[in-house]
């Protein structure tokens, strides 16, 4: 019996900044356009072409940060969750509603973490995948904006008494080969890398995570923000977080998936007992008997 997906976030609210910051995201575009770049290195190391691509992301026009696109690929169309955002296909990551085998190349980049349903919607990429048919994600997580998530908890202790969830919870790199597996996926690959971007104040930071579309979508939000707990975040992130210089810090945890459509043509794993040579005749050591 499959237990009902918690609605961690609220997908319709997600839609909503995304249609409100339409004008402001191609100017905080860094971090989107830091994603794609990873995107594209790893299709410069594949040897070989796609004929049909669907590059989902929340700014469409990133595509433009990917010249690997061109040389690697037929034919590609862009999906994001908002038309306002001219993408070819406006869809919804939690319910793709997309054909069967209906792609050889999937691209999700900047949207994963915002997701109720993570391993339910790799099933589905992995579903509408062809056979040897690669899907590739780039999004946050990790120790992302931890530095906001610790002012915010002490203004909030120090103001309030308690704790509400101002930050979103972001997935651990160890359990991404995992889900990758689990939704049948061969030869799965997760890694990480870290950008730590600098802000004259919490502000700009605050401001770049709205046009970012990045706001708090958290269905056990408080709908709130008092300006004696926001004031108090501020100056707790000014006293903890900030360079000699004066620049506050922002640390961004960027995971990188990979994960192909099983076909007999990839490389199998061996099966078990099936080893030719002994390990201590590799390693030139006496084997014993216990």
């Amino acid at each position: 019996m499959n237990r009902p997906v918690p609605a961690i976030f609220d997908r319709a609210l997600q839609k909503q900044h995304y249609q409100r910051i339409a004008p402001h995201l191609s100017k905080t575009d860094f971090l989107l356009r830091h994603m794609a770049e990873n995107i594209n290195e790893r299709l410069l190391d594949i040897n070989r072409q796609f004929a049909n691509a669907l590059i989902i992301c929340p700014l469409p026009t990133i595509t433009h940060s990917m010249p690997a696109l061109q040389k690697k690929i037929r034919q590609f169309a862009t999906a994001a969750p908002s038309a306002i955002l001219q993408p070819d296909i406006v869809l919804d990551e939690e319910q793709l509603d997309l054909a069967p085998h209906n792609y050889d190349l999937i691209i999700s980049i900047g949207s994963l973490h915002l997701l109720n349903d993570l391993p339910g919607a790799l099933i589905q990429f992995h579903r509408t995948l062809r056979p040897d048919g690669l899907f590739l994600a780039s999004f946050f997580g990790g120790e992302t904006l931890c530095e906001l998530r610790q002012a915010f908890a002490e203004a909030e202790m120090a103001c309030e008494g308690g704790v509400s969830p101002r930050v979103h919870p972001f997935s651990a790199l160890q359990t991404l080969g995992d889900l990758l597996q689990r939704a049948g996926f061969a030869l799965p690959v997760a890694d990480s890398d870290t950008v730590i971007v600098r802000y004259a104040n919490a502000l700009a930071l605050l401001q770049d995570l709205r046009h970012m579309g990045q706001s708090n979508s958290l269905h056990a939000r408080r709908k709130f923000l008092r300006r004696a707990v926001l004031e108090k975040c501020l100056a707790i992130y000014q006293e903890k977080f900030t360079d000699s210089d004066g620049k506050l810090t922002a640390r961004f945890d960027i995971h990188t998936l990979a994960g192909w459509s099983p076909h007999k043509s990839q490389q199998q794993p061996l099966r078990p007992g099936s080893a030719q040579h002994r390990l201590a005749e590799a390693l030139g050591t006496k084997e014993e008997k216990l």
